[in-house]
């Protein structure tokens, strides 16, 4: 059986972020007509302050794919002069059970959750939204602002902030520019700048990007004017959250599936507070997509954009890349 082999050198040659978004969305439609399963996530804690999870899944009809992916988060790393985020992602046919590739997971992970905090932007925010605030200036930051203004073209100004401090944010909208179009293709006219106070910044802002590490609220109920959408990406595993609970009781929450973040999302905490349900849920992001739900029915809507991130992302990316690359002629295969 042939394999194809990439490496993130070759996903960063292949992949285009226009096409990712693309797939994300045929995914999150396949999700909504029932073509879509998760399966239960794996996860494990080290005492070097490692993370490991492993998400698995498949997307079916068109896509035709299954396979898991294995990521691996170990913080100190960094100062051991080594790769932070780490992992392996391999996907099958599903017509057949043959696998089709193995690849770097990080770059399609990155890819694909920019994808998706940019189309819950789109699918929810007012659709006058001018002022972006992206909370979280880290390493996958980049990927949820450069897919969002591909997504919302009217965007006019992009605030930054970041937990640790103002200088991350200020060091990050210097060369952003720069960085956008060289890594991802993609040239703006917005205007960037750093945000000295999140609380003042919030206020301003008609989106918001969250794609922190943070364990407690960042942002308050109080600060968030009507209107504002949240697409919330850190959030992702037991204990973390980036918003003030209070604030579900009074905005619209979607997710890219329910059950998974009522226990890992953003979701979590609110819901063990008695504040959310499964059923005051007004839906997932691909009901509304394809009408089956509604979504914003108000200017003055907050709403929440919960993505702790589906295998079925990963995998209709990963296939992108491996058709893609057999076309090409890049990467490598393998006899296995």
């Amino acid at each position: 059986m042939q394999v194809s082999i990439l490496s993130r050198k070759d996903l960063e040659a292949i992949l285009e972020m226009p096409k990712v978004i693309e797939g994300v969305k045929a995914t999150y439609r396949a999700k909504a007509g029932g073509q879509v399963v998760a399966w239960p996530l794996v996860e494990h804690h080290f005492d070097n302050e490692g993370i490991m999870d492993i998400r698995s899944g498949g997307v079916f009809g068109e896509v035709g794919a299954h396979g898991a992916k294995l990521l691996n988060n170990f913080p100190r790393n960094a100062e051991k002069g080594l790769t932070v985020f780490t992992g392996v992602l391999m996907t099958f046919d599903s017509e057949t059970g043959l696998p089709m590739g193995v690849m770097d997971a990080s770059y399609i992970t990155s890819m694909r959750t920019g994808a998706a905090a940019a189309i819950g932007a789109k699918v929810l925010a007012r659709k006058d939204s001018e002022t972006l605030l992206l909370v979280g200036a880290g390493r996958q930051s980049i990927y949820l602002l450069g897919a969002t203004l591909l997504e919302m073209p009217q965007l006019k100004r992009v605030l930054v902030a970041d937990p640790m401090g103002i200088a991350l944010a200020e060091a990050y909208v210097k060369d952003i520019k720069i960085r956008l179009q060289e890594e991802l293709q993609i040239e703006t006219d917005v205007t960037f700048a750093a945000a000295a106070d999140l609380q003042t910044a919030v206020g301003e802002a008609d989106v918001v990007l969250t794609v922190t590490r943070s364990t407690e609220p960042l942002i308050q109920k109080d600060w968030v004017k009507p209107g504002t959408h949240f697409s919330c990406i850190g959030a992702d595993m037991v204990g973390k959250e980036e918003l003030d609970p209070a604030l579900f009781r009074v905005a619209k929450a979607f997710t890219d599936d329910t059950t998974q973040c009522l226990t890992v999302g953003e979701l979590e905490i609110p819901a063990k507070l008695g504040i959310v349900t499964a059923e005051t849920v007004c839906g997932e992001i691909g009901q509304v997509m394809t009408g089956a739900v509604s979504g914003r029915t108000s200017e003055e809507d907050i709403t929440i954009f919960d993505a702790t991130g589906l295998a079925a992302l990963d995998l209709v990316t990963a296939k992108t890349a491996v058709l893609t690359a057999r076309e090409k002629g890049m990467g490598q295969t393998a006899e296995i």
